[in-house]
C-alpha cells in the first residue's frame, strides 16, 4: 500500500512567527504517522528556513512553483537547480491559481513538467475543469488534453513516478464540495488513459485530490479506494482544523490496512 501523501500548500501565506510555531505542531505529529507522509508547501521566501527545520523528519518540502529557466535574465523568477539545491522534493505547477491570475498555458505547464523531471525532482501536476467546462460534459477533455500536452513534447515513460493532483477548479478555496463520486470517476477516466499507453507506468503514479477538502467531507474520500493523496490549501493554515484532518486521515488508512 502506498504511503498517503498530504500536502499541505500554503500559497501567499506565512511568516517566521507562523512557521516556528506551526512546524513544532507537525513535527509531533508527524511522529505518530505510519501510514500518510506529510509534505510543507509555503512561499519560496521560507522554503530554506523550513529546510532546516525539518531536517531528520520524513516531512518533505514543496515548491509552489518554478520557472521554465535555468539561469539568466529572468527577474524574480526561480530555477528547478535552485529548488533541487535547497532540499525540495516536489514542485506544484498547473495550480489553478497560476492558470487563471498568471495565464499559464498547457504548454508552458508542459515544458515545467518535463525540465523537473530532467532535474530529478517530482512534479505535482494540477488539472481540472472550470464550472463552465463542467457545465458543458468537457471534464474528460479537459483533463487528456492537459496529458497530452506533455506527451507532444516527451513520452508516457515521463510520468513515472510523478503526481496527478485532480482538482476541479470551480472548487479551489470556493468551499464548493464535489461529489466523491464524480471525483472517483475522473481519477478512475485519467487511471484508465494512461493505463492504455502504458499498464506499468499507471502503478508509479500518485493521484491526489484538491479542492476544498475538510472534516467534513474527508471520510467520505476513504469509501473508494483510488486515490494516494491530499493537496490541502486554506485547510492546512488553520493547525487545529490540519491536524484534525490529519489524525481523520490516519485513522481511516489504519482500517483500509486492516481490510
Amino acid at each position: 500500500m502506498k504511503k498517503f501523501l498530504v500536502t499541505a500548500n500554503w500559497k501567499l501565506n506565512g511568516s517566521y512567527n507562523f512557521i516556528n510555531k506551526n512546524i513544532k505542531i507537525i513535527k509531533k505529529i508527524n511522529h505518530s504517522l505510519k501510514y500518510c507522509q506529510l509534505s510543507i508547501s509555503p512561499p519560496y521566501v521560507y522554503l530554506h528556513y523550513i529546510n532546516n527545520l525539518i531536517k531528520n523528519t520524513s516531512i518533505s518540502l514543496t515548491a509552489q512553483n518554478v520557472d521554465i529557466h535555468l539561469k539568466g535574465s529572468f527577474t524574480g523568477e526561480i530555477s528547478v537547480n535552485m529548488l533541487k539545491d535547497i532540499g525540495v522534493k516536489y514542485v506544484i505547477i498547473g495550480h489553478s491559481e497560476r492558470r487563471i491570475y498568471h495565464n499559464e498555458d498547457i504548454n508552458f505547464i508542459s515544458k515545467k513538467f518535463v525540465l523537473i523531471k530532467k532535474y530529478n525532482l517530482i512534479p505535482i501536476l494540477c488539472i481540472g475543469e472550470t464550472e463552465e467546462q463542467r457545465k458543458n460534459k468537457l471534464i474528460e477533455k479537459i483533463c487528456i488534453n492537459q496529458i497530452n500536452s506533455i506527451l507532444k513534447i516527451s513520452n508516457i515513460n515521463i510520468f513515472s513516478n510523478t503526481i496527478i493532483a485532480y482538482e476541479p477548479l470551480w472548487a479551489i478555496g470556493s468551499g464548493k464540495i464535489a461529489d466523491i463520486n464524480e471525483v472517483k470517476k475522473v481519477i478512475l477516466f485519467i487511471r484508465k488513459y494512461i493505463s492504455s499507453l502504458n499498464k506499468e507506468i499507471v502503478e508509479n503514479i500518485y493521484f491526489q485530490y484538491g479542492g476544498s477538502v475538510n472534516y467534513f467531507n474527508i471520510n467520505n474520500f476513504f469509501k473508494k479506494k483510488y486515490i494516494n493523496g491530499f493537496l490541502i490549501g486554506k485547510a492546512s493554515l488553520t493547525m487545529k482544523n490540519f491536524i484534525f484532518l490529519i489524525e481523520k486521515i490516519e485513522k481511516n488508512l489504519y482500517l483500509l490496512n486492516r481490510s
